[in-house]
């Protein structure tokens, strides 16, 4: 359900933020620094949010809806 999709969205965020630091090392850019950096349009900030999120939501419910297809086809 939706918190199921909340829980793997929060999950993808967090591995891509770990991947970040692991790309920054060494390239005289603060990690820190750059992730906490506030965005000069919020609005712009969080529509991208929104659509990154809804986009995530419909590949899940996509692969989701596969999987019971081959189930079905597989009885």
């Amino acid at each position: 359900g939706a918190r199921f999709v909340h829980m793997v969205y929060c999950f993808a965020r967090y591995v891509m933020t770990e991947d970040m630091k692991k790309l920054s090392v060494d390239t005289g850019i603060p990690f820190a620094e750059a992730v906490m950096r506030r965005p000069e349009d919020m609005y712009i900030a969080k529509a991208r949010h929104r659509v990154a999120y809804n986009k995530l939501l419909q590949i899940l419910q996509r692969e989701d809806f596969v999987i019971q297809e081959y189930k079905k086809k597989a009885q």
